[in-house]
C-alpha cells in the first residue's frame, strides 16, 4: 500500500509542477507564486 500511495503522491506532485509551469509569470504573480517556488508549492500540495 505504501508503494501505491507514494506513486500517487509523486504523480500529484508532477502534475502540479506541470500545471504551474504552464502558467505565465504574470499568472503566477497573481497567485503569489514565483517561478522558483513552483517545486515548493507542489510539495506542499501533496
Amino acid at each position: 500500500m505504501n508503494l501505491i500511495r507514494n506513486y500517487r503522491n509523486w504523480r500529484r506532485y508532477r502534475d502540479t509542477v506541470s500545471e504551474l509551469s504552464r502558467l505565465s509569470t504574470r499568472e503566477l504573480t497573481d497567485l503569489g507564486i514565483s517561478r522558483g517556488d513552483i517545486h515548493y508549492v507542489a510539495r506542499k500540495a501533496v
